[in-house]
């Protein structure tokens, strides 16, 4: 299914596009070089919400974020939890959206019927290696074990040199503050190759990773 052509959002007069430009001046960002390199990320994230509100709200900023960049999303294409906060956050700014769902998922993430692109693939395996292959980098925000899963999976074939994109984690709210020093105290002991710092980049907030997005 090819995808189809969105006009993104160019009202000057947008207060969200303004705020952005503000981050763009802050941090002398240049938004053309960092659309440039990187065409489209692969999020990573909960299909429930969590109890901290902050968590769904960095979801939606993300979302809204791409959009304005022309980054394209990559995720699990589920309309609850986080996951439908990205999405929702993505294409209110007319960003494009591609979906991947197992069918087995189907009902339990309840696909979301607005995106840009739907695939939906036999098993959890086709679905990561799908996800892997469509983006140029990866977000992580705070979910469960499905989320964990698909980190370490990215993080191992990074370690293995099955690829060589980013890793950037969205510590929302201090989410991941435990798997953090856990990861540390993993290289401490002897059982990582690399330190923690040259496998991922830990972000406390949306603008932040795209500061550091490349």
């Amino acid at each position: 299914m090819a995808l189809k052509v969105i006009k993104l959002c160019t009202n000057a007069d947008n207060p969200l596009i303004l705020a952005f430009a503000v981050f763009f001046k802050k941090y002398s960002c240049s938004f053309k070089a960092v659309s440039m390199k990187i065409e489209s990320v692969v999020v990573f994230c909960g299909s429930k919400t969590g109890n901290n509100p902050v968590f769904s709200e960095h979801a939606t900023e993300l979302g809204k974020l791409l959009a304005i960049l022309g980054i394209k999303l990559v995720y699990g294409g589920g309309n609850k939890g986080l996951m439908g906060n990205l999405a929702d956050g993505i294409l209110a700014q007319q960003g494009k959206v591609i979906g991947v769902i197992p069918k087995l998922l189907i009902e339990w993430e309840q696909q979301h019927k607005g995106l840009t692109e739907i695939a939906i693939v036999p098993d959890m395996h086709t679905r990561k290696k799908m996800m892997y292959e469509l983006c140029d980098a990866a977000i992580v925000l705070p979910g469960g074990f499905g989320t964990l899963d698909e980190l370490f999976e990215i993080l191992t074939w990074n370690q293995l040199k099955i690829h060589s994109k980013k890793i950037y984690i969205l510590n929302s709210g201090g989410f991941y503050n435990h798997l953090i020093q856990h990861l540390k105290q993993m290289h401490y002991e002897g059982f990582l190759y690399e330190p923690l710092e040259d496998r991922i980049v830990v972000c406390d907030t949306p603008a932040e990773i795209f500061n550091k997005l490349d």
